[in-house]
């Protein structure tokens, strides 16, 4: 990958699209990760304004360390770019007294684990509307149209995608030319919906680089039965998420009325 072109591409992107929209610059979620981290300073390279909001919900406090680490050194980097704590906590926990009593509780916590994610959203879209500004997403190639590994309505809730057509690997690359924090690159991924320190690669089952590696199988026709031992295994990982998330990665279906029953 040429990266300092493709960097050059996305912020050029950034800044063409926020302009032709009339909008003022960028609001991003903070969030510790490689991802938030490589997406907010593309941002702030474009010389827009940048909103950094870091948005704890019961979260681990290495996570909110290393958000507020980055986005103190983009302060420091970059003009423009300003930062806004919202402690969620409260607000998540209020819900959670509003909302009835059920039966099946590994469904319920599965359910609160999106909710923070949609709370985080709308939080971000409040301040986009209050100060013009685009939400910027922060998902990469695998997670977006891999194995989906994102909150229909929540992270994937945003109004344009800079790094969606990007591997993991690569946004690491992309990352380490843009002088990200170490700690933040030596970090293992974790969506941090869970309020503990549990990894990407604990919920799915495989890393980044297996997942990657799946993708560009399946681009080249191969299933589970032409592999063995642990690839066998991680092509299957990767086609039943690819399979069950597909509604996430697909356009919201419409049912299309024939034009004769309105007539």
């Amino acid at each position: 990958m040429q990266t300092e072109k493709v960097i050059d591409h996305i912020v050029k992107w950034l800044k063409d699209y926020a302009e032709n929209a009339g909008m003022k610059g960028f609001v991003i979620g903070v969030s510790g990760g490689i991802d938030s981290a490589v997406t907010s300073t593309l941002c702030a390279r474009t010389g827009l304004e940048l909103l950094c909001l870091e948005m704890p919900i019961h979260q681990a406090p290495s996570q909110v360390n290393r958000a507020m680490n980055h986005i103190e050194w983009l302060q420091e980097n970059y003009n423009k770019v300003s930062m806004t704590q919202v402690n969620l906590t409260p607000v998540f926990d209020g819900l959670i007294d509003a909302l009835p009593a059920v039966e099946n509780e590994e469904s319920r916590f599965m359910a609160l684990a999106n909710t923070r994610a949609r709370l985080r959203m709308t939080s971000l879209y409040y301040f986009a509307a209050l100060k013009k500004y685009l939400v910027a997403g922060t998902g990469n190639k695998v997670e977006d149209f891999g194995v989906g590994f994102f909150t229909k309505y929540g992270d994937g809730g945003v109004d344009l995608s800079p790094i969606a057509d990007l591997m993991k690997s690569e946004v690491y690359e992309i990352g380490r030319i843009l002088g990200v924090n170490q700690e933040i690159l030596d970090a293992a991924p974790t969506d941090g919906l869970w309020g503990d320190n549990r990894t990407d690669e604990d919920q799915i089952g495989a890393s980044y680089d297996e997942l990657e590696w799946a993708m560009k199988m399946q681009d080249n026709g191969k299933n589970p039965g032409d592999f063995e031992g642990r690839e066998k295994e991680v092509m299957s990982i990767y086609l039943r998420l690819n399979k069950l998330n597909q509604h996430k990665m697909i356009p919201i279906p419409v049912c299309e009325i024939p034009a004769q029953l309105k007539n």
